[in-house]
């Protein structure tokens, strides 16, 4: 019973990663093999909305799955009554929710922009912040839109996984026996480990000087799209 509400939200991180990896990898390994490197206005749209949405939404469920282990290291007598599959619903609803709202707000934003030129993508997919940078008008409101997101969706998120983890820690330390601690840590190092690659990497990638020669800014996008989702099932396979 402990361990059913954290199996309901991992499956959505699992289907969230799916859908993530799918909106992107099969076209862009159609790019690598082939000499033509084209997409429709329409494709590349619904690309970017969409994986927008899922690292949108995962920002908020990794948020949500931190409250779970506070519960159930904190409360654990009560965690079937806090954490009831009504919540569970709720809370995973709640999370996919601002992520489609946060994505459909930006995409919006970003579609009712002129394009003119060659319309060349400087990335491996359709980027939102690289296809704003193509538009021959003003961004600036679109470029303070996707900064406002990212605080919103990644450092609020960020500040109460961080907010649950002090509360762990001071509940695991009053733990007087050692396979005690040992239990509690193992039942949150699954999601300390996803936490850790998910943010570690959004945070070098937004946070890192930026330079002219964007290589780097691509290949850490790459990892965050391929890699990040590939490790999420075997970090928590190794744990369950």
């Amino acid at each position: 019973l402990l361990h059913q509400p954290m199996f309901y939200l991992l499956g959505n991180l699992a289907f969230l990663d799916i859908w993530f990896t799918s909106s992107f990898i099969p076209s862009m390994l159609i790019h690598f093999l082939s000499k033509k490197k084209t997409i429709s206005f329409t494709r590349c749209v619904i690309q970017m909305s969409v994986s927008y949405t899922m690292g949108s939404t995962e920002c908020v469920l990794l948020a949500v799955m931190a409250y779970d282990r506070y519960v159930a290291i904190c409360n654990p007598l009560r965690y079937p009554i806090i954490m009831s599959k009504a919540l569970c619903i709720q809370m995973a609803a709640l999370s996919w929710g601002l992520g489609v709202l946060n994505s459909l707000t930006e995409t919006l934003l970003a579609i009712r922009l002129p394009f003119c030129g060659k319309n060349v993508i400087n990335h491996f997919v359709c980027e939102i912040l690289a296809f704003v940078k193509l538009a021959c008008t003003d961004i600036s409101l679109n470029e303070v839109a996707i900064m406002l997101g990212n605080v919103i969706f990644l450092f609020s998120p960020l500040l109460l996984i961080c907010i649950s983890y002090i509360f762990i820690l001071y509940t695991v330390l009053r733990i007087s026996s050692a396979e005690g601690k040992k239990k509690a840590f193992s039942i949150c190092s699954g999601h300390i480990a996803v936490v850790t690659v998910f943010y570690g990497t959004i945070l070098f990638m937004y946070m890192k000087p930026k330079s002219k020669d964007n290589v780097s800014d691509k290949l850490i996008a790459l990892f965050y799209g391929i890699v990040t989702p590939m490790l999420n099932p075997i970090i928590y396979r190794m744990k369950t």
